[in-house]
């Protein structure tokens, strides 16, 4: 009996000190809500990062807007949010949410697509709208309301029309397949996207989330889709490079993109401008030092090298919303 007592005592303690042990060990885990597009790159951070510091990275990809709702509406805590369109944070997120943001990358729209792709033999910049158009070519792009790239590739497609001196493409490719409406109102295109899109599924392709179009071209059930070129380059596509006049990606341009406005079902305008990415620490961060310690990754030049070898230039230096909101340890790397 006293064995038995001995024994018990002797499996109780190892259980507690074990527990202990496992309670001591236990890492931090570090949430990021981010855009789709900086899941790779993320993804090469998060390792890097994780073989420096006792932390579980937890990315977490959709919709730049989506991820920021996850916070705003459904109140879930996060530790980072990255976004595609850094005024999604300012005009979504600040001041309830968070005080301030960093813009640490950019990048281009383009068509991406396959050697199987209808047409890839023929396609170029000057006629891809064309190509897209044709009865038999389906093409992709994510959901306007919910991702900034989808509301982006609409933007390109009303650019287009003033570049290449139509009044068909923006109909011909989106109106006539979807229920998304233009018109022109005080010298400016004005481009309503209901809730509910309706698309005509035997011609685009509208999703939620990129990686739905990355299959869809991958296995052939689409020929061309709308995305950044940094995604573009990662999963290995072939891509056509649009004029920068329509692309998104030069801030000399920006006068010309500014014509160009989309009233997104939320009630929200936004209005067509160069591609900048923005990162924040929302007010619910879980672990600050380590959320600050994961931004400063970010926008090193650890980081920046990270985004420029797979297609993505970052902003060297970043640029600080607010210098004086951002912790100490930040600002040496960002101007104002």
């Amino acid at each position: 009996m006293r064995k038995f007592i001995l024994v018990s005592a002797i499996i109780a303690v190892l259980l507690l000190t074990g527990g202990l042990a496992l309670k001591i060990t236990e890492k931090p885990t570090l949430k990021v809500f981010h855009a789709g597009s900086l899941t790779v790159p993320l993804e090469k951070i998060e390792r890097e990062f994780e073989s420096e510091h006792n932390v579980d990275v937890q990315l977490e990809p959709s919709g730049s807007v989506e991820a920021i709702k996850k916070i705003t509406e459904l109140h879930k805590n996060a530790d980072i949010v990255g976004v595609a369109d850094y005024s999604l944070i300012p005009n979504m997120m600040i001041p309830e949410y968070a005080d301030w943001y960093i813009q640490f990358a950019r990048n281009r729209m383009v068509v991406a697509y396959t050697d199987g792709s209808k047409y890839a033999g023929e396609i170029d910049n000057q006629n891809w709208y064309e190509i897209l158009g044709r009865l038999d070519v389906k093409f992709g792009f994510s959901d306007p309301n919910s991702d900034p790239c989808g509301y982006r590739a609409i933007m390109v497609c009303q650019l287009a029309e003033l570049y290449y001196r139509s009044q068909t493409i923006l109909d011909n490719l989106i109106e006539s397949n979807t229920r998304i409406r233009a018109s022109f109102e005080n010298n400016k295109y004005r481009i309503e996207t209901p809730e509910d899109l309706a698309p005509n599924t035997g011609k685009v392709k509208i999703s939620s989330m990129e990686i739905e179009l990355i299959s869809a071209l991958q296995f052939r059930t689409i020929d061309y889709f709308f995305i950044y070129r940094s995604v573009a380059v990662q999963q290995g596509f072939k891509f056509l490079e649009l004029p920068p006049q329509i692309d998104l990606s030069r801030v000399e341009y920006e006068n010309v993109y500014k014509n160009v406005e989309i009233e997104l079902s939320t009630g929200k305008t936004v209005a067509a401008k160069p591609i900048v990415y923005g990162i924040t620490i929302p007010k619910n961060v879980q672990h600050a030092d380590l959320a600050i310690d994961f931004v400063k990754f970010v926008i090193s030049e650890t980081g920046q090298r990270i985004f420029e070898n797979l297609g993505q230039p970052p902003i060297v230096p970043a640029v600080a919303s607010d210098v004086s909101k951002i912790s100490e340890e930040l600002r040496p790397l960002v101007s104002s």
